[in-house]
């Protein structure tokens, strides 16, 4: 079985950017819709700039000219394809923003359509609470960067039916990526594991313990990790972190509870890759 025919990703940022680029390189018609025109034509840059880094690694099967064209960008939610078979939702963590996203898709798609929200945390539950089908809706966890990482973690609610679960996985190991299902909990199983050592990582530098780059070593050489806990945190984005470990800290307890060094790189606008600068120079 293949991709959808028709995907609508919501959030053009990185994440969404990279979703929208792995389905349209496996054949679907993918509609990325942004908050207006201008954020729609920035999402179609970062997806051509995806496409044409995937090329000079020799990862395209077609050149990324062809591959964009199956890429539409919308500056409305109200012009996704009612046809659209999946819609996975890509915007900023605040659950309020989430809900809005994904009742107003809902309204907009057909009944058969599979809804997603690709939240590295929040609520599954929560989220599906607020749709008239909470059965056709789940979690698609993707990883950053989306094209080359092989894990998408597919989150289930109670009221998850069996068999959008069951599509869903066809979907992803069509993508060419490896699927976990887990039950919804706070940090699902991959960001409480993952926030968990992130953070005792950031402690272990405010303490003393060892630089930046002694730490990320040890675990890079002698656990394994492709990369470390310090250069992972600013990949994914410090504040993005932090957003993580404060909703972790408010429903699992005080072993998730940020950082000082955590808050004050947040601050002062040193959030990682993204700006530069955070654990690591990025420039």
């Amino acid at each position: 079985m293949g991709v959808p025919g028709s995907v609508g990703v919501i959030g053009g940022g990185r994440m969404g950017a990279g979703i929208a680029q792995v389905f349209a390189t496996h054949g679907a018609a993918v509609s990325v819709v942004e908050s207006d025109e201008s954020a729609a034509v920035a999402a179609r840059e970062r997806i051509a700039e995806g496409l044409a880094k995937a090329a000079e690694r020799g990862k395209l099967s077609r050149q990324p000219d062809v591959i964009l064209e199956r890429v539409t960008v919308l500056g409305d939610l109200t012009r996704l394809p009612a046809e659209a078979e999946l819609v996975v939702e890509a915007v900023p963590e605040r659950v309020e923003l989430k809900i809005d996203v994904l009742t107003r898709a809902e309204s907009v798609v057909s009944d058969h359509a599979v809804l997603a929200s690709n939240t590295s945390s929040l609520s599954i539950t929560e989220l599906g609470a607020a749709l008239r089908e909470p059965r056709r809706f789940l979690g698609m966890h993707f990883f950053n960067p989306v094209p080359p990482s092989k894990l998408v973690e597919v989150v289930t609610a109670p009221q998850t039916d069996e068999t959008v679960t069951r599509q869903v996985r066809d979907w992803v190991r069509a993508l060419g990526k490896t699927d976990v299902v887990v039950r919804d909990s706070p940090g699902f199983a991959t960001s409480r594991l993952g926030v968990l050592l992130g953070l005792e990582a950031i402690r272990m530098l405010e303490e003393g313990v060892a630089d930046a780059e002694a730490i990320d070593n040890a675990m890079e050489l002698g656990y394994r990790h492709p990369m470390g806990p310090l250069r992972s945190t600013d990949l994914v984005g410090l504040d993005v972190r932090l957003a993580i470990a404060e909703y972790l800290h408010s429903t699992l307890g005080e072993r998730f509870a940020p950082p000082r060094l955590l808050r004050d790189k947040v601050a002062a606008g040193e959030l990682g890759r993204k700006t530069g600068r955070g654990f690591f120079e990025w420039r």
